[in-house]
């Protein structure tokens, strides 16, 4: 039952249901884009900080939902990155005469309301409603652009293949529910134990993994990633490539972590498949992709793959790698989008390697911030990609997954071609370049500027030093092990 008391610690969660309300009224009374960019950005921090009056020790809220440092440190990485999405999506609506600006704030607040709810989810029924609510905003989200020529097409894509991995989810839900009676992942490791091999229980697991490859995008469930990737704006491209796919694996590490990794004979060798699958089958593909936004999503199953390695090694290091890892990918992702989406003319976007060609002669901080981008999701020194990818290998040779370890190093060396092609392209052309009217930013400002600096400035410290992320994950992750 939610009680007075219990409030305060779903407070990031009302803070943006009253964000999204009030922005809705202001809509409501008067259109203004900036009104409802600074009505977004003011919800958002504020939910933020509300994050510190929670405190570090594991709380049921009714049966729903569990309030721990586990899910505050997830809230705050969502909370963080649609505060820096709601900035780099100001300017590139800004200039597009088409689109309606006051509904797009509205609906990235409720996508990013579910988002968090997944990540504090501690039942089936509760994580179930938080994914229909952030699926039901992206479907507005990414075909916003109505008059883009694959903005709906891809609306309609995500559309199909999230209702088809949502009944099967909620099917294998309703089967596992079947087999302990009961929904709620604190208490469902003692049933499970009772009798682990059951065909129904099984089968149940068989078709979360399945719904759970569906929206993390694993291989073989990964045909929908490039075209929604390609179709979408820049900044949705980069909710999809780090809440959405964030949310929904926080949901997955409590999962596995309340039913104690009795489930390596078939959970874990499904996993590992689809780990090794992704990794070198996600690598492979952007290797041929010339579109950059097609070739992030490909890389973003790589990174993924990566991730589930950690995981399967059901250690206290490999929780704490994907929880570094995450923070990592996150920054790279929001970073990549956003300098797309800073460079991107009034009209479309700047999708081809081709159009990248001689950035340096015409924006050479720009180009830096971009190569620095690059150079940590190949997992080069001194970023935070490479310490990520340490810790990653780190947690699965701790458990003796060797050969999970040699897919991981094989594939992130075929990673580094198609990320060195792009940075070639920024710094190559120099004749060229003078005559390239798209290399001159459409829909930038200042304050997307300073963001892009912060996020590379990040990218080094955490590369440097890492120490202070490591304690902040040590000290609100760990505890749930």
């Amino acid at each position: 039952m939610l009680t007075s008391e219990s409030l305060y610690l779903i407070m990031p969660h009302i803070v943006l249901a009253i964000t999204a309300v009030v922005v809705m009224l202001v809509t409501a009374i008067k259109r203004n884009h900036t009104v409802s960019f600074v009505l977004s950005l003011l919800g958002t921090a504020i939910a933020f900080a509300s994050l510190f009056i929670i405190p570090n020790e594991s709380r049921k809220v009714t049966t729903l939902f569990i309030v721990d440092g586990f899910s505050t440190f997830f809230l705050g990485l969502i909370i963080v990155t649609t505060f820096f999405i709601i900035v780099f999506s100001h300017p590139y609506f800004r200039g597009r005469k088409e689109v309606k600006k006051g509904e797009y704030y509205i609906l990235l607040l409720i996508a990013s309301l579910g988002a968090i709810a997944m990540a504090n989810s501690d039942h089936f029924i509760a994580f179930f409603l938080a994914l229909e609510v952030m699926s039901l905003s992206m479907y507005g989200l990414l075909g916003y652009l109505k008059k883009s020529p694959f903005a709906i097409e891809t609306a309609i894509k995500y559309l199909i293949m999230a209702s088809v991995s949502a009944a099967i989810l909620l099917f294998g839900f309703a089967l596992i529910y079947t087999h302990t009676g009961t929904m709620e992942l604190s208490e469902m490791a003692n049933m499970v134990e009772v009798n682990k091999d059951s065909i129904i229980f099984l089968s149940g697991m068989a078709l979360v993994i399945v719904g759970v490859g569906f929206k993390l995008a694993l291989v073989p469930f990964h045909l929908w990633t490039p075209d929604v990737y390609a179709g979408a704006s820049a900044p949705i491209s980069a909710f999809v490539a780090t809440i959405s796919k964030g949310s929904v694996f926080a949901f997955l590490i409590r999962l596995f972590i309340d039913l104690n990794g009795d489930l390596r004979s078939s959970v874990w060798i499904s996993f590992a498949v689809f780990s090794v699958a992704s990794m070198l089958i996600g690598n492979w593909l952007a290797l041929r992709q010339e579109n950059i936004k097609r070739l992030l999503g490909y890389s973003s199953i790589a990174h993924l793959g990566y991730m589930i390695v950690a995981l399967l090694a059901a250690s206290q290091s490999g929780v704490e790698a994907v929880a570094f890892y995450m923070v990592a990918y996150f920054i790279n992702m929001l970073a990549a989008f956003g300098i797309i989406g800073y460079l991107s003319p009034k009209e479309g976007e700047m999708l081809n390697i081709e159009d990248y060609k001689g950035l340096f002669w015409k924006n050479p901080w720009m180009a830096i911030l971009f190569t620095g981008v690059l150079l940590s999701l190949a997992g080069i020194p001194l970023t935070a990609g490479f310490l990520g990818k340490f810790y990653l290998l780190l947690s699965g040779v701790g458990s003796t997954l060797w050969f999970l370890v040699i897919i991981l190093v094989v594939s992130s060396g075929i990673g580094l071609f198609y990320y060195l092609r792009i940075i070639v392209a920024l710094f190559s052309g120099r004749k060229e370049v003078a005559e390239n009217e798209a290399l001159i930013p459409g829909g930038s400002s200042v304050l997307a500027g300073i963001v892009l600096f912060g996020l590379f400035v990040f990218l080094l410290l955490i590369g440097v030093y890492p120490s202070g992320l490591i304690k902040i994950i040590q000290t609100l992750v760990t505890p749930i092990l």
